[in-house]
C-alpha cells in the first residue's frame, strides 16, 4: 500500500467501534470526507493544468456515478456499499489502463495519485465488507467509454462527492453519537 492508502486503512482500522464493523472516525467526522472531496477537486484542477492532454488512444470504461437521491434512500447500506465497490473497481481499472497509455510526466503523476486514492477507498470498503458479511459475486455497474483524461478525474470527484459522501452520512445515522457529525441533518452540498 502507498502511504496515503496505508494512512486511510490504518485510520479506518484504529477507529472501528468494538463489535461493530463501522469506520467510525471516517463516518462520524464529516471533516474527513470533506478533506477527500477537496483532494479530489485539487487533483482534477492539477491535471487540467498539465500540458495539452491528447485523447487516449484506446477508450477506457468508466462507471456512471450519477444517482437519484430518492432512489438512493430506498437502498440498504449493503446494496449501497456493493454499488460503490463496483464503481470503484471499474474506476481503479480505468485509471490503471490510462496510466499505461500516458507518457506525459505531469499527467502520469496525477493519475498515480488518483489511483492511490481510489484504490484506498476500494480497500477500505472491501475490509468493511468482510466484517459486514459476504458480498454478492461480480457486478456490472452502468458505464461509458471515455477518451479524455479529465473525464477520469471528474468521475472520481463525482463519486466521492456523491455516493461515498451520502453512504458515509447514512452510516453515521446508525453509528455515531449525537454531536459527532452523525446527526440527521443532510451533509452539506459542495458542488
Amino acid at each position: 500500500l502507498s502511504p496515503p492508502g496505508l494512512l486511510l486503512l490504518t485510520s479506518f482500522l484504529l477507529h472501528m467501534k468494538a463489535g461493530r464493523a463501522s469506520p467510525t472516525r471516517l463516518v462520524c467526522d464529516t471533516r474527513l470526507i470533506q478533506k477527500y472531496i477537496g483532494e479530489a477537486k485539487d487533483m482534477e484542477k492539477k491535471v487540467s493544468q498539465c500540458q495539452v492532454l491528447p485523447p487516449l488512444s484506446c477508450p477506457i470504461v468508466l462507471p456512471l456515478v450519477d444517482f437519484s437521491l430518492q432512489q438512493w434512500r430506498t437502498k440498504t447500506n449493503e446494496t449501497k456499499q456493493q454499488e460503490i465497490l463496483c464503481d470503484l473497481a471499474l474506476l481503479v481499472g480505468a485509471v490503471a489502463e490510462a496510466q499505461r497509455q500516458v507518457t506525459q510526466e505531469c499527467t502520469g503523476r496525477q493519475l498515480s495519485q488518483l489511483y492511490r486514492h481510489a484504490n484506498s477507498f476500494l480497500l477500505l470498503l472491501q475490509t468493511f465488507g468482510r466484517e459486514a458479511g459476504p458480498q454478492e459475486p461480480g457486478c456490472s455497474p452502468r458505464s461509458m467509454e471515455q477518451t479524455r483524461i479529465t473525464g477520469i478525474f471528474l468521475t472520481y470527484r463525482q463519486l466521492v462527492q456523491g455516493k461515498l459522501r451520502f453512504f458515509f452520512h447514512d452510516l453515521a445515522k446508525d453509528s455515531c453519537e449525537h454531536g459527532q457529525g452523525g446527526g440527521r441533518d443532510p451533509p452539506p452540498r459542495t458542488w
